[in-house]
């Protein structure tokens, strides 16, 4: 198999790389040997337990799919009706593994020209956190694991307190103009598995993981909300969570938002943007600027950014704390009254830290797969929540996207918290994922991309999902389950998003439903279906949350209404997986308000 793998899988990928790249015209045209590569890489980039399976699945399209032949050897008429056939088959692996590659190459094809103007500093390597020849501490008072918001904050207020702090990053740390935002060098720098993880089901989920320092604040849109009043008081109640009102976390919310200067757009928003909420205001809808976590006065994305490597990484820095970068933790061992953190950087032997206070902060996916490797907790990923996310393209009859929109401000919450709708990332690399359902897509791409922009409905939902590890492998399994009411609650989000750009202007929408025709009329909206096919819809998310939720409901929660670990002595949790349910908002400024409330209890306590 390993041999099979090392010959045959490079030409197989090289000539999907060419038969996607020619199905897209030009320009930009042949050769697509940077296609090519981005495939192999990508496949190597794949959770470790599906990269056999998807080797097999893949050598066995190149043996079957253009008999008598082999794909790769096919004649480029022969290989383009294996993928046609393949795509339309009516095996579900057929269909998905052919789109797997025919996204991953489209998405290639169309970075290009973004690629060329990605800024002239990005050839070095990453900045390692720690001086070549300086050691890794061997022991601290206090070990955060995750610099993202949850563990960038929790380690900046400790440090600044005084305290010894080693602050550990399984991802690399990039200067934050490193490269383009949402480019596919930021895909393959900053996100885990390059951008290819999943929460499995009966429809699978697409999400992302930041996996460098900051996290996911280097790699998202910065929109923020404080937590809904209702959403607190379904906690408390529910989870009996202490010390969570709206004037308990006012406090806090404030000192973040001052940390990171959240503040509303100047001068106009984009006009994609601006058109949603035209549209909402037509239909008597409400709809708001959502604010930002960027700095005003600054001249691009990456400089106006505030994200964690900018903001309290710095301060945690000159504070004193000791950044561990590019280190994996596998495990923690309860060591008498403190901890052992197990931990590996890339290549080299293990190494060990003791502690004597944790903070896991891995994110809603990493953090509860750390603590069930360590055998540690009740409770812990069993209750993973998201947003599930539709998208749909809008085209309109006059400008309303350029290279430089970045992601639009504006959100409709009319129907809020079921259903919240907004603008999406709108660069040609990312809309031509949307459109891979049209057969002119590539014409629509190269003469109307500046015409078109990119929007979602994103839900609350009654789903749940669960964190496994399994044995042998790296890389945790996650899996969701919708409900009907959320299939039905998908299909609502969907039609009303198409009733809003219909009223704000647009003449042709495509939405996120596989093999679904353009709709030209607000008439075709009724349509679509009342509740989402199983299967049949492309959905994703950029929410995680809940894995580990706080509270002292022991039946239900992970960890107490402060973080602690139930039944473990200074073993805390300190992200997105404390939330209790989902939020319905952008979750980050919950996140941040409770690490900072977290913190400070600590201090408080010790």
């Amino acid at each position: 198999m390993d041999t099979l793998r090392c010959q045959c899988l490079p030409d197989l990928l090289s000539a999907l790389a060419y038969t996607f790249g020619s199905q897209q015209g030009s320009p930009p045209g042949a050769p697509y040997n940077d296609i090519a590569r981005f495939l192999c890489e990508q496949h190597r980039n794949l959770p470790d337990y599906l990269r056999v399976p998807m080797a097999m699945a893949s050598l066995s399209f190149d043996v079957l799919s253009a008999r008598p032949h082999f794909f790769h050897a096919a004649s480029p008429k022969l290989r383009a009706h294996a993928v046609h056939a393949w795509k339309n088959g009516r095996m579900g692996f057929q269909r998905d593994l052919v789109r797997y590659y025919e996204s991953l190459a489209t998405f290639a094809f169309h970075s290009r020209a973004e690629h060329a103007d990605c800024i002239s500093d990005n050839s070095p390597g990453p900045e390692l956190s720690l001086p070549a020849a300086g050691p890794v501490p061997t022991a601290c008072e206090i070990a955060v694991i995750g610099s993202g918001p949850g563990g960038a904050i929790t380690a900046c207020l400790l440090a600044e307190a005084g305290r010894d702090v080693v602050l550990f990053e399984e991802g690399e740390h990039w200067r934050p103009n490193s490269c383009l935002p949402f480019s596919r060098d930021e895909m393959l720098q900053k996100y885990r598995h390059s951008g290819q993880t999943l929460a499995f089901g009966a429809d699978k989920i697409a999400y992302v993981e930041g996996k460098c320092v900051g996290g996911g604040s280097e790699i998202n849109s910065g929109l923020y909300h404080r937590t809904p009043d209702e959403i607190l008081d379904s906690w408390r109640v529910g989870f009996q969570v202490e010390g969570l009102s709206a004037r308990e976390l006012q406090p806090h919310f404030e000192t973040c938002e001052r940390d990171l200067s959240i503040s509303c757009i100047e001068g106009a928003a984009p006009e994609a943007s601006l058109r949603l909420y035209a549209g909402a205001q037509e239909l008597g809808w409400k709809a708001l600027e959502v604010p930002r976590w960027f700095l005003r006065g600054t001249q691009s994305v990456q400089d106006a950014r505030r994200s964690m490597s900018r903001t309290y990484i710095p301060r945690f820095l000159k504070a004193g704390g000791k950044l561990v970068s590019g280190t994996r933790v596998e495990r923690l061992r309860s060591a008498g009254s403190g901890w052992r953190v197990v931990a590996r950087k890339a290549g080299r032997e293990p190494l060990e830290l003791r502690s004597e206070h944790i903070f896991v902060a891995c994110g809603a996916v990493q953090t509860p797969a750390l603590l069930l490797r360590s055998g540690l907790g009740r409770n812990i990923g069993r209750s993973l929540n998201l947003h599930p996310t539709i998208k749909m393209i809008a085209r309109f009859p006059t400008q309303v996207n350029s290279s430089e929109m970045g992601v639009p401000v504006h959100q409709v919450k009319e129907f809020a918290p079921r259903i919240s709708l907004g603008c999406s990332i709108s660069s040609r690399a990312y809309m031509s994922l949307g459109l891979l359902e049209q057969e002119n897509a590539s014409e629509l791409l190269r003469s109307e991309w500046l015409n078109m922009a990119s929007y979602y409905a994103m839900i609350t939902p009654e789903g749940v999902g669960r964190v496994r590890n399994l044995p042998g492998f790296n890389s945790p399994l996650t899996t969701y389950q919708l409900t009907p009411h959320d299939r039905s609650n998908l299909a609502d989000g969907l039609k009303k998003l198409g009733e809003v750009l219909f009223a704000a202007g647009a003449i042709e929408l495509f939405p996120g439903l596989n093999r679904a025709k353009s709709i030209k009329s607000p008439k075709e909206l009724a349509e679509l279906p009342r509740e989402l096919p199983s299967g049949q819809a492309n959905l994703m998310t950029i929410h995680l949350f809940s894995s580990c939720p706080i509270g002292e409901d022991r039946d239900l929660c992970a960890a107490d209404s402060w973080g602690r670990v139930h039944g473990y002595e200074n073993l805390n949790v300190a992200d997105a997986s404390l939330l209790c349910s989902a939020p319905g908002v952008n979750p980050q400024g919950t996140i941040m308000a409770l690490a900072h409330r977290n913190a400070r209890a600590f201090l408080n306590r010790i």
